[in-house]
């Protein structure tokens, strides 16, 4: 099949920089496809989910996807396996790399990827770790693309904590072209070397941001973005952080300093009233759903290149 971005197969997927702009481009054209049914493959593979922090929209997109692929989920709580009870990763790594196709995993720590990619032999997704998203940000991209068609040159506004999202959002969006600013309190700017990477993807096509001014960030934005602003593992910082952060709030008082165009994405789940108000989110820009159905499709774009299909 032409449409699958074939050169992936094998690989492992911890952070965008594991793939090339190209590669970005055929995932998400492949993403398309797999949504509007034009593409129907196959899979008879196993999927294994290793998840070690809560999930809704990753657990059960990874399983829906596999299951329409003809897969089988082998769902790994941690709290049921070995792992548990302090079993060394290569070793647990090494086992599930004889017995499964593919490991999912949502994890604090991005070196605990890299030894289970180094140890099991078999593609890894980073399905979240505190450094990085970037299956969110694969679905971000899909849902841009489908609002405006055509993407590198528009801009892109993350208004917020600059965590995780923040970061696999800025380099996605670099690698596509699209200008990125993310707008953070200060002392709660993205990783320094994450915004590095994500200005040498830009190069001169595009620019990528940092600021601490929201309202600036949003002018003439074609997309507003915010995620909740103490991530999991922060929730004792919550309180403390909702002072700070309220000149963060995605309402529709920066919406009005976008693009009339713009769409307004939240990856869920949101803490209304906090970090984005009902009006942003119930509004006719809205594409917040829009955006959490094509976690879906993206992943399951993402497993058929990793692994092959029929």
């Amino acid at each position: 099949m032409d449409a699958i971005p074939a050169q992936l197969k094998g690989r492992s997927f911890l952070s965008l920089s594991d793939i090339t702009p190209d590669e970005l481009q055929a995932l998400l054209s492949l993403a398309a496809q797999l949504k509007a049914g034009t593409l129907k493959p196959t899979c008879n593979k196993v999927l294994g989910l290793l998840f070690s922090k809560a999930s809704t929209r990753t657990r059960v997109s990874f399983t829906v996807a596999m299951y329409q692929l003809g897969g089988q989920v082998i769902d790994l709580n941690p709290m049921v396996t070995q792992v548990s009870r302090g079993e060394p990763i290569e070793d647990t790594a090494r086992v599930l790399g004889r017995y499964l196709d593919v490991l999912a995993i949502r994890t604090f720590e991005q070196a605990d990827l890299e030894t289970f990619k180094r140890y099991s032999g078999i593609p890894v997704i980073n399905a979240l770790s505190d450094l990085a998203h970037p299956c969110q940000a694969l679905a971000d991209l899909q849902t841009l693309q489908e609002a405006f068609g055509e993407i590198a040159g528009l801009t892109v506004t993350y208004v917020g904590d600059g965590n995780n999202v923040a970061h696999s959002l800025m380099v996605a969006c670099a690698m596509a072209g699209v200008n990125v600013r993310i707008a953070t309190p200060p002392g709660y700017e993205p990783n320094a070397q994450m915004v590095e990477q994500a200005k040498a993807w830009a190069g001169e096509r595009s620019e990528v941001v940092v600021t601490t001014d929201p309202i600036a960030a949003a002018q003439a934005a074609h997309m507003l973005y915010t995620d909740v602003w103490a991530s999991m593992g922060q929730e004792d910082e919550a309180e403390a952080r909702k002072a700070l952060f309220a000149p963060y709030q995605l309402n529709e008082t920066l919406l009005a300093k976008a693009d009339p165009a713009a769409i307004v994405l939240h990856c869920l789940p949101a803490h209304r009233g906090e970090e984005i108000t009902d009006g942003a989110i119930e509004g006719s820009q809205s594409r917040v759903f829009d955006q959490a159905e094509n976690r879906l499709h993206a992943q399951k774009a993402l497993l058929v290149s990793l692994l092959g299909a029929d």
